[in-house]
């Protein structure tokens, strides 16, 4: 471990000195009584008080790059801006974590080493994925979530594609999880992998103009990206956090994919309704009903990326808790094959029926 005279010499502290400093109370102020670190796949987070800073781990890949100071800093400025479009009082500030003669400080004396992204603690037990698990999810908490997101998608900046170039992303997404999940080293079953995947690629072919449709008629904008109910908190104001600064093209989205996106982890968490009534709820007010096969076709996709982010993780050198990730991706695999269902029996219909 360096000490603080040790890394002042050095100028350069590594990513587990950052994270021993930033573990400690006394780095605060007002000093806090303990410190809770949640680690993710590209963050550390520090809870302490009323706090949450986040600290971006310095990776490189396919979709992000965190690799130098510079890059990071835009990071946690984006998020800072990004997030407060849906969570205005809990996004604070963006501040350097700097080193000088005496040592590490946040937002001290000497040369910045990192950036952090300060937020406000929001209570865990006010989150939808806790509600739902406690099964205390109440109409008029869904009703103010879904108010502010119809709110959000209104304003959402709309994106400016081709029809073409958007079913041609859809087919190099469907490739990606495709070659990844019938990677032999994961274990997958292929069988399973090339039944969802056909059912989503005959919808690409058959069903194309409900793309090109949404494309045409403006539908698609710079949204969340990452709708899931542990990015909601529910109450009296809804604010919805930890949207996808990185990558922009990850943020444009049809709003009823996130919808569709927020009712697959809802019912994998065991509530089915929340779901559905967003959706209806939302087609309503947006005044923009969509057909069953197309949100069949988002669920199905989105359950399939999910499944592809959880096993790629054994492929990781040293995953983190290796144990969990075959059995998350059953179960998103478990409801991509119902949706994939769904798809062949709209697909042996015609098209509009």
């Amino acid at each position: 471990m360096l000490d603080a005279n040790s890394m002042a010499a050095s100028r350069e502290p590594t990513l587990a000195d950052k994270v021993e400093y930033l573990s400690g109370p006394r780095a605060y102020a007002p000093q806090a009584r303990e410190v809770t670190l949640r680690e993710t796949h590209m963050s550390w987070v520090f809870l302490a008080g009323d706090r949450a800073y986040k600290l971006k781990k310095p990776v490189r890949l396919s979709y992000l790059d965190f690799s130098t100071l510079a890059r990071r800093e835009t990071a946690c400025r984006a998020e800072l801006r990004l997030n407060r479009r849906l969570a205005p009082d809990v996004y604070l500030a963006v501040v350097p974590l700097t080193l000088s003669d005496t040592g590490l400080s946040i937002a001290g004396d000497g040369c910045v080493v990192e950036w952090l992204v300060v937020m406000r603690r929001l209570d865990d037990r006010a989150m939808l994925d806790r509600a739902i698990l406690e099964r205390r999810v109440e109409t008029w908490q869904i009703d103010r979530l879904v108010a502010t997101l119809v709110q959000f998608y209104r304003r959402a900046e709309p994106a400016f594609m081709s029809p073409l170039a958007h079913v041609i992303a859809w087919q190099r997404s469907l490739a990606l999880n495709r070659s990844v999940l019938l990677d032999p080293q994961l274990g997958v079953p292929a069988g399973l992998i090339r039944r969802i995947d056909r059912a989503q690629r005959q919808f690409l072919v058959r069903r194309r103009s409900l793309l090109f449709d949404r494309v045409r008629s403006r539908r698609i904008v710079d949204g969340h990206g990452d709708l899931r109910p542990e990015h909601i908190a529910l109450g009296a104001t809804t604010r919805i956090i930890d949207c996808l600064e990185f990558n922009v093209s990850l943020r444009i989205v049809d709003p009823f994919d996130e919808v569709a996106y927020l009712s697959l982890e809802c019912e994998r968490l065991g509530n089915r309704w929340v779901g559905r009534y967003i959706r209806r709820r939302i087609a309503a007010a947006l005044r923009d009903g969509t057909s069953d096969e197309l949100l069949a076709f988002y669920r199905c996709y989105r359950a399939t990326l999910r499944a592809r982010l959880a096993i790629v993780h054994l492929l990781e050198p040293s995953p983190r808790t290796p144990q969990k990730w075959p059995a998350l991706a059953r179960d998103y695999l478990r409801l991509a094959l119902a949706d994939a269902r769904r798809l062949e029996r709209c697909l042996r219909m015609p098209a509009g029926r």
